[in-house]
């Protein structure tokens, strides 16, 4: 396909592919979270839903930043999303869900070891998912769907 053209004109390139690219994996995983959340039951679907969080945390950070390595987003995103995990121990994430109920969602409840397994599962699938995404861009992939 040497001479095809995007619909809108030009091909994309750099940080407008990636951020678009990001963009639609965070609708995916954004979907997948809530599927699992509200039609998931039992602890597989709560580990999954566990490992999603890192990964949407991945997709927002390599929106607002593109030009990241995967590693480092990772690794920032595992941590937030530990960070919150243990702030559950101190009881002020049920607090601010019980005044404002999304919050639940966001923050969680209560502390689970479990959660930082999943969370670490999560950041290092993303982060391999990414670079495969990453791969593939340079390779002109993206350019051509």
């Amino acid at each position: 396909m040497a001479g095809w053209r995007p619909p809108w004109g030009r091909r994309l390139r750099g940080t407008t592919q990636r951020r678009l690219l990001l963009a639609g994996a965070g609708a995916a995983v954004l979907a997948a979270g809530l599927a699992v959340h509200y039609l998931g039951r039992g602890p597989v679907a709560d580990f999954a839903a566990d490992a999603l969080y890192p990964a949407m945390v991945l997709v927002v950070l390599g929106v607002l930043w593109p030009r990241l390595r995967s590693m480092v987003l990772g690794a920032v995103a595992f941590a937030a999303s530990a960070g919150i995990e243990l702030a559950q121990l101190t009881g002020v994430p049920a607090g601010l869900a019980a005044a404002f109920p999304p919050f639940r969602l966001l923050l969680g409840t209560t502390f689970s070891a479990l959660d930082l397994v999943a969370y670490a599962a999560g950041a290092a699938g993303a982060v391999a998912a990414d670079g495969v995404a990453r791969s593939r861009a340079r390779n002109g992939f993206a350019n051509r769907l």
